[in-house]
């Protein structure tokens, strides 16, 4: 980096001197090093700028911004300035963007669109599956995951779009090289070497209160739309809807139980007006560019019922033969064979352990 955008790296990352007061000293002294030289007394007559903010940005030093520079790159990321080319178009465009990010990983999975999905630590059976699903299906036409790398539906909407073969983005509430919460040290490995971490926080620098609100504008922000999943009242999934919808994003919202907790936030959004998920058509009308993608696709060739093996019943062979190398959710099987899904389970069981089928995330299954 040049001095200049070494400088604005460090105006960036002074505490309390947020997005807005950087755009106001800047435009004031033109150039960052020019906000070094300026007099205090000058600074402090510009609005929102106190004595003590003043005093703070005069800390701020060329020194400093290649410090961070080489801590990022120490820890293998890389440091993105808002108007480098690589920067998120998409962030450009919120109230406030971030001045700077910290970048871990493939910085490709910044270009497809993305979905942000969303929900809560505790989370219901129900929940999982319904994430995995969102996830898998995402993941399968080319649509990029983003979450917050938090314990709970955050982690496995990660998990699940990598072991589709697909992309993620975990926005991080902290610092490049902490991993919090700590139980997600391999999910932060994972993401880091075939997905993408992205934060407007210093090199390893801790989590705190006021951390997350601010990580959660960034996942609405890279999104085209919100998805969430299941949130309690007071839920930081519930922050991430407010803030795609003050971003002018779309929001979505899987419809639960009544008498669940975890159901209250995700319900009351589809009540003031949030698109209920009811199926993957709901998410895909929002990205009509992948659904051509998918829909022009040949589709695989069937395979011949006679490379099934012989020990195989009767009812596994009928099942078998409504799978194909496309994933198939449990549900549409239950439509497609007229069986519960129970009696489903029990068959699809025994042809996963005979070698004819795969089960992937979120309840879908395929032939070998």
């Amino acid at each position: 980096m040049d001095d200049q955008r070494l400088a604005y790296l460090a105006l960036a990352q002074v505490p309390g001197i947020g997005p807005a007061r950087l755009e106001t000293v800047l435009a004031a002294c033109e150039t960052p090093i020019g906000a070094y030289s300026a007099p205090f007394e000058f600074l402090c007559a510009l609005p929102g700028f106190s004595r003590a903010a003043v005093t703070a940005l005069k800390t701020a030093s060329i020194e400093e911004g290649r410090r961070l520079v080489d801590a990022a790159e120490r820890l293998g990321g890389r440091v993105l300035l808002t108007m480098d080319a690589e920067f998120p178009k998409l962030l450009r465009t919120i109230p406030e963007p971030p001045p700077v990010l910290f970048a871990l990983g493939e910085l490709r999975h910044l270009d497809p669109p993305a979905v942000a999905i969303v929900g809560s630590r505790d989370h219901t059976g129900y929940g999982a599956d319904v994430c995995r699903l969102l996830a898998a299906e995402a993941a399968a036409v080319g649509v990029v995951v983003v979450s917050g790398m938090a314990r709970g539906l955050d982690a496995l909407a990660h998990g699940a779009a990598l072991d589709a073969g697909g992309a993620t983005i975990g926005v991080l509430g902290n610092g490049l090289g902490v991993v919090y919460p700590s139980a997600n040290r391999e999910l932060y490995e994972r993401v880091a070497s075939r997905g993408l971490l992205l934060t407007e926080f210093s090199p390893g620098e801790r989590p705190h209160a006021g951390s997350f609100p601010r990580r959660n504008r960034l996942i609405s922000g890279l999104a085209r739309a919100t998805v969430v999943v299941e949130a309690a009242v007071g839920s930081g999934a519930l922050i991430t809807a407010g803030t795609a919808l003050d971003q002018g994003r779309e929001v979505l919202a899987v419809p639960g139980p009544i008498t669940s907790p975890v159901s209250v936030g995700a319900n009351r959004l589809i009540r003031d007006g949030a698109t209920p998920f009811l199926e993957p058509a709901d998410l895909l009308q929002h990205f009509p560019e992948c659904e051509r993608i998918v829909r022009v696709q040949p589709p695989s060739p069937p395979t011949e019922a006679a490379a099934l093996p012989e020990s195989l019943t009767n009812e596994e062979r009928e099942l078998a033969s409504l799978l194909g190398a496309e994933p198939v959710h449990l549900d549409d099987l239950v439509a497609r064979s007229s069986r519960a899904a129970g009696d489903l389970l029990s068959l699809l069981c025994g042809l996963e352990l005979a070698g004819v089928i795969e089960q992937r995330p979120g309840r879908l299954f395929r032939r070998r």
